[in-house]
């Protein structure tokens, strides 16, 4: 799949700047600018904490499935010990 028409050229930029300088003017653009700054950044603190998230339960769940493996392998040692006897 082609996704290269997603990304606006200079000239759409530019059309985009202007537009937004129209319906905002030039003195809320700082405000503006800043306060998406800030949302972009929240967004990437998410974004980490819920990989870091997601990481700790993978790691927490292969630990739960060595558990089990391993109760599973002591038992049936068990059981094999059992029917020797």
């Amino acid at each position: 799949m082609n996704v290269a028409w997603i990304q606006p050229g200079p000239l759409e930029l530019t059309i985009i700047l202007v537009v937004v300088l129209l319906l905002f003017g030039g003195k809320k653009l700082p405000g503006l600018s800043r306060a998406l700054g800030r949302s972009l950044s929240e967004f990437k603190r998410g974004k980490q904490e819920g990989e870091k998230t997601i990481s700790e339960m993978a790691k927490d769940t292969e630990e739960v499935a060595d558990k089990a493996d391993k109760a599973d392998v002591d038992a049936t040692e068990d059981k094999k010990d059992e029917d020797v006897v």
